[in-house]
């Protein structure tokens, strides 16, 4: 697995594997597949309520942890100082693990929720700052948000946050937000690379997966990879987790990326950072 380096120095894998409502024995089944296929980083949140299911497909996989990054995420019910140190020790409780790689703010505060949003998502962060000088984190980072959320954040934090988890797909891949993190060194994650399958059925991306002689999904996440981003993708399906990992034996052309940058919007899941 090829990666990536951090802003703090640490790498992080090309491709991650996501385990949104993979739960039970689904959800170990996935991630003890994913591994054994060569996937190395595991993407799981408290919000999913997966994350015992998680650990016990790490510890069956047999795959040491040194090997392995793992990311969590606080869910946005609990932001602040003190709920962040209480979830990042539950979700290490239910992981079974003594520290995680990634454990990012999954969405920030917004003014319909807070007076003060600035305040809690700086409060949150500092929770996030000080699990890592504990060695509780490896590195730390944030998840959906918008420059308008990020600015005040880097204006008051110690530690700049290593990645931003966005959606970003053809036909929806947020490139203002994109360009700021690639200006501020924060790497960019895409959650539903494949735009929750409606990227598969567009023309352009069937025309590619024609010309290079491999599947739509392979070409989205092509696409992310060729962009400088770490897809995401999402599967419980044997045969689609290890499709979803070939894709490091080709390139897109810089033409064909302008052709896939273009496409219309299309496949936006609705989710909004102030509209929770």
């Amino acid at each position: 697995m090829k990666t990536l380096q951090l802003n703090d120095g640490n790498t992080i894998p090309a491709l991650g594997f996501g385990t949104y409502k993979a739960k039970e024995k689904e959800g170990v089944d996935a991630v003890v597949h994913a591994l054994d296929t060569g996937y190395r980083l595991i993407d799981t949140a408290a919000i999913y309520g997966n994350e015992d299911a998680v650990g016990k497909g790490i510890r069956q996989s047999g795959v040491a942890r040194e090997d392995l990054f793992v990311t969590s995420k606080v869910w946005r019910g609990v932001l602040g100082y003190a709920s962040t140190k209480q979830a990042l020790d539950d979700s290490l409780r239910r992981l079974q693990l003594d520290y995680l790689d990634l454990y990012l703010i999954h969405w920030p505060a917004n003014a319909r929720n807070f007076d003060d949003w600035a305040s809690v998502n700086a409060q949150t962060w500092r929770a996030l700052e000080e699990s890592q000088s504990e060695g509780k984190i490896r590195s730390i980072g944030i998840s959906n948000f918008w420059i308008e959320h990020l600015e005040p954040l880097l204006d008051s934090c110690d530690v700049v946050p290593a990645v931003n988890q966005i959606e970003f797909h053809p036909g929806y891949w947020q490139p203002e937000v994109y360009a700021y993190c690639k200006e501020k060194d924060i790497l960019v994650e895409a959650w539903a690379p494949l735009a929750k399958g409606e990227a598969l059925n567009h023309e352009t991306i069937r025309a590619l997966a024609d010309k290079y002689d491999k599947t739509e999904a392979q070409i989205c996440l092509r696409w992310a990879i060729d962009r400088g981003t770490v897809p995401i993708p999402k599967s419980t399906t044997p045969e689609r987790i290890s499709e979803n990992m070939d894709i490091f034996d080709f390139e897109l052309t810089s033409e064909d990326i302008q052709t896939i940058n273009q496409i219309p919007k299309m496949g936006f899941s609705g989710e909004l950072p102030n509209e929770w």
